[in-house]
């Protein structure tokens, strides 16, 4: 009888156990990071153009390492008809920075250009419809900071680009 009873005992405890809910496990301690957190720093990108004829033009903006988007009218305009229809420039891409002193830079600088599409009537009551072409340059490159690169060059003149980053 003592067997039986030590039997029932011992089948009672393992079903006991077995209907406890498990206790939540935790989680195991985070790892300190071994890199340090990346210090914010600002960067002015400058894109400066000779055009055969005329003075030199440029954009420049102030970004942090990522995305920048700039879209703006240029001074001059096109004369269509007697009215002035303006030239948009955009600058577009994203910075981000490497070892030492460079940079990668992808970029896209372009403009639109108008024309025209037609002329309605004759004399001096006649009118010209247009449209506007965008043209540009998208390309990708290293960068040094606060060194002037030649990123494009033809018979229409040069882009240049610099980089600078601007410590504290």
């Amino acid at each position: 009888m003592k067997i039986f009873a030590l039997i029932i005992t011992t089948l009672f405890a393992a079903f006991v156990c077995q209907s406890q809910p498990a206790l939540p496990q935790r989680p195991p301690p985070a790892m300190p990071s071994a890199e340090p957190a990346k210090e914010l720093v600002n960067y002015t990108i400058r894109v400066e153009w000779r055009e055969a004829k005329g003075d030199p033009k440029h954009l420049e903006l102030l970004t942090t390492e990522g995305q920048f988007n700039l879209d703006t009218i240029q001074k001059n305009s096109v004369k269509i008809n007697d009215n002035e229809v303006p030239i948009t420039l955009k600058l577009s891409g994203s910075l981000t920075e490497l070892a030492g002193d460079k940079a990668k830079l992808q970029l896209f600088l372009g403009r639109t250009v108008p024309y025209v599409t037609g002329t309605h009537g004759s004399g001096p009551l006649s009118t010209s419809s247009y449209s506007q072409l965008s043209v540009g340059l998208n390309s990708g490159f290293v960068v040094k900071f606060g060194k002037a690169q030649v990123i494009q060059s033809d018979e229409n003149g040069d882009i240049s680009i610099l980089v600078k980053r601007l410590d504290k």
